[in-house]
């Protein structure tokens, strides 16, 4: 994401956090936004991660200027490999509080899953603002992780829930960021606002066990496992547990797993 260099990213980028933002499409993630999209545009997408959605935005507004931006130089370059040849999308590295980008140069700013783990996302917003041209659109969708719904009931993941928020607490960050989103946005002065939300469901055989592997790799490799046993918040234990639940969570024929996130469309 990015984020200041003293901010902490709760999720960290080890390989199974990145691939699977890697498997996120404008289509599924960004659909709110696609209708506010014309050729020309020029976008800017803060917190860009491995830029699959980036690309999209690219091929949709081609021949306008998309740039990606993200705090880690490691996850722009696998977006620089990745999507190499494709003429008017360009990767940076970046800080959402001082976006490197004059006033007003840019159509459109997107933010993706970014402001959860930011300490201040009115900050943010402002600084978004700034670099928006006046009847531009800022688009930013979040999670809300107390709003997430599973079934069959599963003890170890709502362990795993506890946990995940006590984490994002201590990096001073918003896991419930969905809900906040409005009012962020009024704090930051946007007056021009329309909320939605829509949501991610994992309800098929295929789609559940994607999403239970992914997230038992997490919770025993990412930053998720390092900072939790750095700050005694689990022990390995209980790490153990949790992603032994959710891969047995993933076998279920019944399995659900609900994400709802909130979305702005903020005009300037």
């Amino acid at each position: 994401m990015s984020i200041m260099s003293d901010e902490v990213y709760s999720h960290g980028h080890h390989t199974s956090v990145t691939s699977a933002h890697a498997t996120r499409r404008a289509s599924d993630s960004a659909g709110y936004l696609l209708e506010h999209l014309s050729s020309g545009m020029d976008l800017l997408d803060v917190g860009c991660g491995p830029g699959s959605i980036t690309a999209d935005f690219a091929a949709l507004l081609d021949p306008g200027r998309v740039i990606g931006m993200d705090r880690s130089e490691d996850v722009v370059a696998l977006a620089e490999r990745t999507y190499a040849g494709v003429e008017n999308l360009h990767f940076r590295t970046g800080n959402v509080y001082d976006l490197d980008l004059e006033d007003e140069s840019v159509d459109v700013v997107h933010a993706h899953q970014v402001l959860q783990h930011l300490t201040d996302p009115v900050a943010a917003l402002r600084e978004m603002h700034r670099v928006t041209r006046p009847g531009g659109i800022i688009a930013v969708r979040d999670a809300d992780f107390h709003a997430m719904a599973w079934y069959p009931p599963t003890p170890e993941l709502d362990e795993w829930m506890e946990t995940y928020q006590r984490l994002a607490r201590s990096n001073r960050a918003e896991p419930d960021a969905g809900r906040h989103l409005l009012a962020w946005a009024h704090e930051a002065g946007l007056a021009e606002v329309e909320a939605s939300s829509s949501n991610w469901l994992y309800a098929t055989a295929e789609r559940r066990r994607w999403h239970a592997d992914t997230w038992a790799e997490r919770v025993l490799s990412s930053a998720f496992a390092d900072q939790t046993l750095e700050r005694g918040l689990a022990d390995r234990a209980a790490l153990e547990r949790m992603a032994a639940g959710w891969r047995r969570w993933g076998e279920s024929p019944d399995g659900w797993f609900l994400i709802p996130c909130g979305e702005l469309i903020i005009r300037v």
